[in-house]
């Protein structure tokens, strides 16, 4: 890993895609500062294709998708993405599961969490579950007091001794059922845009901040995390390349100034 300098440039220099996360990379203290939304509109005007890649619900992403000034966005670690054609006026959506499949995975999930919640009984779902149509996110620090390690990774291997998937990210534990992932909903997206997986290597960065993140930083060589991804680099396998100064949003907007 290198600190984030001038020195990139070069190297970023083939890059047409910024794919990033939303909490923590875009948002700084769980807002988004204007200097994330000015970088958005900035790499547009620039050419370069950002599509954020979230754990967050499919409520949240339909309207980013329609809203803000990037391609797309993948939503809930992988689960769908979502597509607004401005001239068309139609929002072009991807899942990975049918509807049939996604109403069995949430009646599933929801008996999950009621096991874990008969074990830990001050632990909540988080906020935007109501608008989530394929996991479960657990709420580890956004809107409840900080749970502890421990208490973290017994929810997870809680989920994962039912079967589902569960990832933690930097405020919830995400959990579904399924092999789907980030990496994967990712590639489908640029393939809409005509970017195949090996293209994709030299021309997309990753941008994250947490362990949810590591397989994005496993498979795109070009990856960086912003400084608050520190905290976590002991705990994870795979790191980004290059790590930002600043934390969060200023830090997705360091990177945006040198491409």
């Amino acid at each position: 890993m290198k600190l984030l300098d001038g020195s990139a440039a070069k190297d970023l220099a083939t890059v047409s895609f910024v794919l990033c996360d939303l909490d923590d990379t875009l948002t700084l203290g769980g807002v988004l500062p204007a200097a994330s939304y000015t970088a958005l509109e900035d790499l547009g005007r620039k050419g370069r294709q950002v599509v954020i890649v979230t754990g967050r619900p499919a409520g949240w992403c339909d309207m980013i998708a329609r809203m803000w000034p990037v391609a797309a966005v993948v939503g809930e670690n992988g689960a769908f993405y979502f597509r607004y054609d401005r001239q068309a006026k139609r929002m072009l959506r991807e899942f990975q599961r049918s509807d049939g499949q996604r109403r069995a995975d949430q009646a599933r999930l929801a008996a999950i969490f009621e096991k874990i919640r008969d074990k830990h009984p001050h632990v909540r779902l988080a906020a935007d579950q109501a608008y989530r149509i394929s996991d479960c996110a657990v709420d580890v620090c956004e809107d409840v007091a900080p749970l502890a390690d421990g208490l973290i990774q017994d929810i997870v291997r809680m989920f994962e001794a039912e079967g589902a998937t569960a990832k933690v990210s930097s405020i919830h534990v995400n959990a579904w059922i399924g092999d789907f992932s980030k990496v994967q909903m990712s590639l489908s997206v640029l393939r809409g845009f005509g970017i195949d997986a090996d293209q994709a290597r030299n021309r997309v960065v990753y941008v994250g901040d947490s362990p949810n993140d590591e397989p994005m930083f496993a498979y795109f060589p070009l990856s960086a995390g912003v400084a608050n991804v520190q905290a976590f680099l002991p705990t994870m396998t795979a790191h980004p390349r290059w790590i930002t100064r600043r934390p969060g949003g200023l830090g997705f907007a360091e990177l945006a100034a040198i491409l």
